[in-house]
């Protein structure tokens, strides 16, 4: 009997012990946070954002991690609601003890976060193309500013030969801001703007905007409409016979993912705005396709924000690594200047600006799902958040306006 109670206190310490060991081992990892919209009007969009940040952290993971830790995602849903990205983003913070976030999608997003990750002194890694006017220390910004984006889209209108402008747009931060740049644009270059109309997200009938761009004799339509609306858009404006040539329709939230779900007979022939494009050549881009089909699906696409989602994680663990640090602080101060061959060519962080020095391209929408580039900058270009033609404002240092 003596033998049996030493043998099981023996085993109990074994367990005791082996379980230490474990939780020892559960903690060799570092936490980040992947805030995106995986309900709601803006699924269409974000739910792969999500996924290409989860692809980048297990290549990253596989390779040995960061600094000798394994990349430890935790996901949270912002359901394509602002106060709830709020919320999403101090449990992270707060709870989770996060090192950085990527995520967002909307500016309504973006700046319902940004008071918490400034106030707590965090790092927002955000993926897509916005509006400008900002430039925190505490947001890392992937996606392009007016300039990469929204203002050579509208050169390009021009040099086309377009003189009659209407702007649409969904009823939030980011269409209402760009659409005041590209208004002080056209109208410093004498062009005519026929039309301003928006709808709230998530909005389907566009009976009454689409009679009257009909109506309006535009030759350009500069739209903005973000998430699933741009379905109901597209139908009524091709039902009325408002399609490519005849009236050029300009998207800068229209990717290869949101191709397929409005469809392809609409889109055809339509153009949309990027840096990235899912036909563009390269090894890099090669790989990246190959890596995240064989993850996520032969049929997957990949697209803009996917890609500056994906290459995110890897500025953050190359800036991570050059400080010898997970404290978002020291990242922040080490991440200017560092750069990643990502899919779209070699971007880098603007010490001033914390934006990417970026691609830009127009793509034209064909019937397989993708678009054929049909213009593409020279170079890479260097972000300036703060347009001049719209204000006088600029950064001088990392969340330093002047």
């Amino acid at each position: 009997m003596k033998k049996l109670i030493l043998g099981f206190t023996a085993l109990v310490l074994i367990t005791s012990c082996k379980k230490k060991d474990d939780s020892a081992a559960t903690t060799d990892a570092v936490k980040v946070g992947v805030l995106h919209s995986l309900s709601g009007t803006m699924a269409i969009s974000e739910t792969d954002c999500k996924n290409a940040t989860l692809l980048a952290i297990e290549e990253i993971n596989a390779a040995g991690g960061v600094l000798g830790k394994q990349i430890e995602p935790i996901t949270e849903d912002g359901a394509s609601d602002w106060p709830n990205f709020t919320e999403k983003a101090t449990k992270l913070i707060d709870q989770d003890e996060v090192k950085a976030v990527f995520g967002c999608w909307t500016s309504s997003s973006r700046k319902a976060v940004l008071p918490v990750f400034e106030s707590k002194n965090n790092l927002l890694f955000y993926p897509v193309q916005y509006e400008g006017m900002e430039a925190s220390k505490n947001v890392i910004y992937t996606g392009a500013a007016p300039n990469q984006q929204i203002l050579p889209a509208v050169d390009y209108l021009i040099k086309e030969g377009k003189k009659k402008f209407f702007l649409v747009g969904s009823d939030y931060v980011f269409p209402r801001t760009a659409n005041k740049i590209i208004k002080a644009k056209l109208e410093l270059a004498g062009y005519q703007i026929v039309g301003e109309e928006y709808a709230p997200l998530g909005h389907t009938d566009f009976t009454s905007i689409v009679q009257k761009i009909k109506s309006s004799g535009a030759d350009a339509v500069l739209n903005t409409i973000n998430g699933d609306s741009n379905i109901g858009f597209f139908k009524q404006m091709k039902s009325n016979g408002l399609v490519a040539p005849a009236v050029t329709c300009m998207s800068f939230s229209i990717a290869e993912v949101e191709l397929k779900g409005i469809g392809l007979d609409i889109m055809e022939g339509q153009l949309t705005a990027w840096n990235y494009f899912m036909s563009m050549p390269g090894a890099a881009n090669e790989k990246f396709i190959k890596a995240y089909q064989a993850k996520y699906g032969a049929d997957k696409v990949t697209d803009d924000p996917i890609e500056a989602a994906y290459f995110g994680v890897y500025l953050w663990k190359a800036a991570v690594e050059k400080a010898n640090s997970f404290e978002p602080a020291d990242v922040q101060k080490a991440i200017g200047g560092i750069s990643f061959d990502a899919p779209e060519g070699k971007v880098s962080i603007d010490p001033i600006t914390n934006h990417t020095v970026k691609n830009f391209m127009i793509g034209k929408a064909n019937s397989k799902g993708q678009f054929d580039i049909v213009y593409q900058s020279e170079g890479m270009i260097k972000a300036d958040p703060f347009p001049s033609i719209a204000t006088d404002k600029k950064v001088i240092a990392p969340g330093v306006i002047k």
